[in-house]
């Protein structure tokens, strides 16, 4: 009897734990519920407030439809006036612009008139216009108060028509002659919105006073009734009734209606009721569903416990220790910490051929101790020893456990030992588990190696992009200081032309380098995106180099140091890409210039190494200079890297050259290769396979070369920089331009539109400007409709020298682009080229 009054007990503990579960699951649900209520009126809120201003915005789009017609009637009206267009002429007119007015809004719904010069002109006569004192009118007041802005008047009866109508009006011109429209408002929409309501959910417009002006709802009503409807849904809005999510009005019928209004620029109000049944009538559903699973749940319970009464009577203690773990251990022992003792209940094969069911617990860690990697075993058996054990239980330690390395068939794998502790388990006793780990702790680890070389990725690269602003910031400031420095001397010496000069020169010296640290920032950004053409041409290979040679032979000689150039050619004549070739070579000698002394020698090479149809060239640039280091010589394709040592210290540069060349290099299928001592300079050897060609026929490079001629033309400027706007006006002006100056797009767009037709021969547009931007300028000036709008010659003037904005402003209709700083010679001869082009 005693274990069946233990069961009995067990049963009813557990029928009121599911009982205190099932209150506990009913108080849950019932705020669920609740919540679930406030959500869906909170979306019913977001739904109805976004309807409404869809609706809004629609009613908005048929307003400027009428506004725009009205602002051009008026217009219209003013020239017609002003020319001294008779009454019959502007009656004529009126008919003509009603029949417009009725294609553009699909329907009768505007009554056009004017007020011109004291009397009323209309499309359709008025019976008594002769008597209608216009005068004492609001849309006639308030338009002549707004003076050009289009005013709307609330909804009020005609006097002349005695239908409800909307009266928009504007004043024309600089006298009181007004334009005006009579809108009835259920024509009011030239459109209808698209977007459906939901079920049973009404739509009102209404003005600003709360006048309804239409109505789109399954209620029905006298117009009375339901105007006093909306004018109270209306009151409550203003006052502020409405704007909680679990707000309602009740409506015609005694129905709950949740309400969701938005108003427009012109004061008139759109309102969108939506009933609660609509809103709620899934959580209706819910509920009753619940309901039922509530009572389910409940007999279930009564079951269950019935059913444990009936069927267990006593509770192994194998069901009660899987309870605690479940079975995901390979290996589950119950420790008796008062007693010293352990039991196996689920045992590895390793402990169950070494020892009994039962046993000593120090036994059981001695046994363990033989397969846990030697390295660990003294801080397991620390960990696990009966003393820590009570310990942990002393201080509620409900889990405690680690990771470590255990033998499997002489194979070492991951384990997790876990010590549980729970009140339910019997006094002076926990449960040890232990689990395989060792596809996670592999999957840990490997994570943990990945973030480890990420973080000293991360680091060096920090580390690199430091040294790199550090130096940019020095190198950066160093021409500017000179730019600034000479700027302020040469303003002092307005007396001595010479010492100007000299200043002058220096200046464009700095400025150039300023110009050249800049471009390797864009290049190197270019060659990172990808965004690397090959421009595949005949040319020179000899005289390419010999023109990038040039560049620097004045400076080298300047600086008392030797230059040696030597050409071994059977084949000089190539395709290939010059610009990119010369793009290298200036990277390879402005090194060995920067990188030597006085009296130092250069030596440039170039030589065919091979004589196949894709022959290969070596240029070899070498100097007797300060060289690298080794450590250095590893990094030296590297971005943003520079030899810090000795006299490179002082060295102006981005770090970002010699990235360019070996990034250039390899997108020709060529090879660079480098040898370098410190002290002893460096050679640098680029290999590159271009194609041989048999040379054309030379030209008369005299005859071949077009004059600049912009004597006489007109060129239309805008630029919205004001040092630009002058510089790029006395270029113009010096090769005999005449400059007109706009200041931004939109300038530009106006003063062409101005102009008689062929009066402009070219445009140069900026392209960030203030109000319109140089494309959409270019696109508007090639939208007009005139005779020169399509063909003028639209030149973009811009800083931006990605390809994607070159790309742009081919998009927008230009016909070429120029990078600032401008060079005068490519602007100008571009100018004339585009100008040519047209008058062929």
């Amino acid at each position: 009897m005693s274990g069946k009054r233990r069961v009995w007990k067990k049963v009813v503990g557990g029928l009121r734990f599911y009982l205190l579960m099932l209150l506990v699951f009913l108080t849950l649900s019932i705020l669920s519920l609740h919540i679930l209520q406030e959500e869906l009126l909170e979306n019913a809120q977001q739904t109805g407030s976004a309807l409404a201003r869809s609706y809004t915005l629609e009613e908005e789009r048929s307003a400027t439809t009428y506004e725009s017609l009205i602002k051009v009637a008026a217009q219209y009206l003013d020239r017609q006036f002003r020319q001294g267009a008779t009454d019959e002429e502007l009656h004529e007119w009126m008919q003509v612009f009603f029949e417009t007015i009725q294609n553009v809004t699909g329907s009768d719904s505007v009554d056009p008139y004017a007020v011109i010069d004291g009397e009323i002109v209309a499309a359709n006569d008025w019976e008594g216009d002769e008597t209608y004192n216009f005068s004492e009118t609001g849309w006639y007041q308030q338009a002549l108060e707004a003076d050009g802005e289009v005013i709307y008047t609330d909804a009020y009866t005609d006097v002349i028509t005695g239908r409800n109508i909307i009266t928009i009006a504007v004043k024309s011109g600089t006298g009181e002659n007004v334009i005006a429209f009579d809108i009835f408002p259920e024509r009011f929409r030239i459109s209808s919105n698209t977007i459906e309501l939901p079920e049973g959910s009404s739509y009102f417009l209404c003005d600003r006073s709360g006048t309804l002006l239409y109505a789109q709802t399954e209620m029905q009503s006298d117009p009375d009734e339901m105007q006093d409807y909306v004018s109270g849904i209306v009151e409550q809005m203003r006052r502020g009734e409405l704007a909680r999510a679990d707000s309602y009005v009740l409506d015609l019928e005694g129905r709950q209606r949740g309400v969701y209004y938005s108003v427009a620029e012109n004061g008139w109000i759109s309102i969108i009721t939506i009933p609660f049944r609509t809103i709620l009538g899934g959580l209706l559903r819910l509920t009753i569903t619940f309901s039922v699973v509530f009572l389910i749940l409940i007999l279930f319970t009564v079951f269950m416990g019935v059913r444990d009464y009936l069927l267990r009577r006593r509770v192994e203690r194998t069901n009660e220790t899987v309870r605690v773990l479940g079975n995901s251990y390979y290996a589950i022992y119950r420790i008796n910490f008062t007693s010293g003792a352990y039991e196996i209940i689920k045992g590895s094969e390793y402990i169950r051929k070494r020892l009994k069911n039962r046993g000593e617990y120090p036994q059981f860690l001695s046994v363990l101790s033989e397969v846990i990697e030697p390295v660990a075993v003294q801080e397991f058996l620390r960990c696990f020893s009966l003393e820590n054990v009570r310990a942990l239980v002393k201080q509620r330690v409900r889990d405690f456990g680690g990771d470590f390395r255990r033998s499997f068939h002489g194979e070492y794998r991951w384990v997790n030992v876990r010590l549980l502790f729970d009140e339910s388990l019997s006094k002076g006793e926990v449960v040890l588990c232990f689990r395989e780990i060792e596809a996670e702790k592999q999957a840990q680890l490997k994570q943990m190696h990945l973030l480890e070389d990420a973080l000293d990725t991360a680091k060096r690269n920090e580390e690199s992009q430091n040294q790199f602003f550090s130096a940019m910031s020095h190198d950066m400031r160093t021409p500017l200081n000179a730019i600034i420095g000479l700027s302020e001397l040469a303003a002092k010496q307005t007396n001595d032309p010479e010492k100007i000069e000299a200043y002058l020169q220096k200046i464009n010296r700095s400025s150039k380098q300023l110009l050249g640290l800049i471009n390797d920032i864009l290049e190197f950004s270019r060659l990172k995106r990808g965004k690397l053409d090959l421009n595949e041409q005949e040319f020179d290979l000899e005289a390419c180099l010999n023109e990038c040679v040039d560049l620097f032979r004045e400076q080298i000689e300047t600086e008392g140091k030797h230059l040696q150039v030597s050409v071994t050619l059977e084949d000089g004549t190539v395709m290939g890409d010059s610009f990119r070739i010369t793009q290298i070579l200036n990277n390879l000698l402005s090194n060995a210039v920067k990188f030597t002394q006085p009296g130092d020698r250069i030596m440039v090479q170039l030589r065919q190494v091979e004589g196949q149809e894709y022959a290969k060239y070596q240029f070899i640039v070498s100097d007797t200079g300060a060289g690298m280091s080794r450590t250095f010589l590893a990094h030296v394709f590297e971005p943003y890297e520079r030899e810090t040592r000795f006299g490179a210290r002082n060295v102006a540069g981005t770090g970002l050259g010699m990235a360019i060349v070996k990034n250039l290099v390899s997108q020709m299928n060529g090879q660079i290769a480098v040898e370098s001592e410190l002290g002893k300079g460096s050679t640098f050897t680029v290999t590159l396979p271009l194609e041989r060609i048999q040379p054309s026929k030379p030209t008369d490079n005299t005859q071949a070369e077009e004059q600049i001629r912009l004597e006489g033309r007109h060129i239309l400027l805008a630029e919205d920089n004001e040092v630009n706007m002058e510089i790029a006006t006395e270029l113009l002006s010096m090769h005999g331009a005449e400059v007109t100056q706009a200041w931004n797009g939109r300038e530009a767009v106006e003063r062409f539109e101005a102009s008689s037709p062929g009066f402009f021969d070219a445009i140069l547009m900026d392209m960030q400007m203030p109000e319109m931007n140089g494309c959409d300028a270019a696109r508007a000036i090639r939208a007009m409709k005139r005779t020169d709008a399509a063909d003028i010659p639209i030149l973009a003037v811009t800083a931006n020298a990605f390809a994607e904005d070159i790309a742009a402003t081919t998009e927008a209709g230009m016909d070429a682009h120029i990078s600032k700083p401008i060079d005068v010679l490519v602007l100008c001869q571009t100018l004339t080229e585009l100008l040519r082009r047209r008058e062929r």
